[in-house]
């Protein structure tokens, strides 16, 4: 059987989408494309999301966002930064919930990594942190608006085939 599907993007909501591309900057995230165009939204000015747009992502007809795509590196997935107008934002999920709860980046040196992101002033929730049979290293930090960011150093190794 082919292959259906491949990577496309992760979206976040955003309240302040200036302040998260400062954050993912810090994680090592580039501007791709300053607008998500399908969207009809770019990073500088507030624009009306396309009704198709909307329709299909069963937002208000009427609202506004800013927007702009990001990657780690050239390949996928992107991540998409979205900013809304006029929407009724709740907290972000926590690892007890259900659905998608946080976006996980493997790191080469969890501890190296979590003392740079501890200079530049990322927030996080857990240090540094040795799981079963130490297979992984596992350490987790919050964006400006509470999404959780997994780091993870894997220990190949260690895992049992």
């Amino acid at each position: 059987m082919s292959q259906r599907f491949r990577w496309g993007h992760v979206n976040i909501n955003v309240s302040d989408l200036d302040a998260s591309i400062g954050f993912y900057a810090k994680l090592g995230f580039e501007v791709m494309m300053p607008s998500i165009p399908y969207l009809n939204v770019e990073a500088e000015h507030w624009k009306t999301v396309t009704p198709a747009a909307a329709q299909a992502l069963g937002i208000p007809g009427d609202v506004q966002a800013r927007g702009c795509i990001l990657q780690l590196g050239k390949g996928f997935p992107k991540l998409d930064l979205t900013e809304f107008s006029k929407t009724q934002a709740r907290e972000p999920l926590h690892n007890t919930d259900r659905g998608i709860v946080r976006l996980c980046l493997a790191s080469s040196d969890l501890q190296a990594d979590h003392q740079y992101l501890i200079d530049a002033g990322v927030t996080f929730r857990s240090a540094p942190t040795a799981c079963e049979q130490r297979m992984a290293d596992v350490a987790v930090c919050v964006d400006p608006d509470g999404t959780l960011i997994e780091l993870i150093q894997i220990h190949a190794h260690r895992w049992r085939s």
